[in-house]
């Protein structure tokens, strides 16, 4: 954003020495667009470890406290990650109990690549639902054969931290 500003200095020349005002632009900063670029708050991002991984392992908890590892298919977006599910399997119900998780990069088979960190996962509304679709469409070829997702009805947000 440009604006100009009169001023009665330029480049250090008094009004007297040049005998006329003068116009200056001045480039003001963009507005911010985020709440924690605005107060300066440190916002939960996402572990540099998980950044261009395929593989995500989830560990879930049961009511016991017994953590249920599962490797997952993901989306990164404006540090958040994003996986679809069934709401009838078991990583749903237990989300649904306690959203509490840890998360952490792992292979197609679930062997955990990195270090785990925690993070809470919120089910998202219908109407959000096909931009996650679009955006674990883009990664996962596979994601896009519609026959093998038919029964995919829920899509969850994870925010680390």
């Amino acid at each position: 954003v440009d604006r100009l500003i009169v001023c009665d200095r330029a480049r250090n020349r008094s009004k007297q020495a040049t005998g006329k005002l003068t116009m200056i632009s001045v480039r003001t900063p963009p507005p911010h667009k985020c709440f924690a670029a605005l107060y300066n708050i440190r916002m939960a991002t996402v572990p540099a470890e998980i950044h261009g991984q395929r593989y995500l392992s989830l560990a879930t908890f049961r009511k016991s406290g017994v953590a249920v590892y599962t490797p997952i298919w993901f989306a990164e977006d404006n540090n958040k990650l994003y996986f679809m599910t069934n709401s009838k399997l078991g990583k749903c119900k237990r989300i649904r109990n306690n959203p509490q998780v840890k998360i952490a990069p792992c292979t197609i088979r679930g062997r955990i690549t990195g270090p785990e960190c925690s993070a809470t996962v919120r089910t998202l509304p219908p109407k959000e639902s096909a931009r996650v679709r679009r955006l674990i469409n883009a990664k996962y070829w596979l994601a896009r054969v519609p026959w093998l997702w038919r029964n995919t009805d829920t899509y969850l947000e994870i925010t680390p931290g």
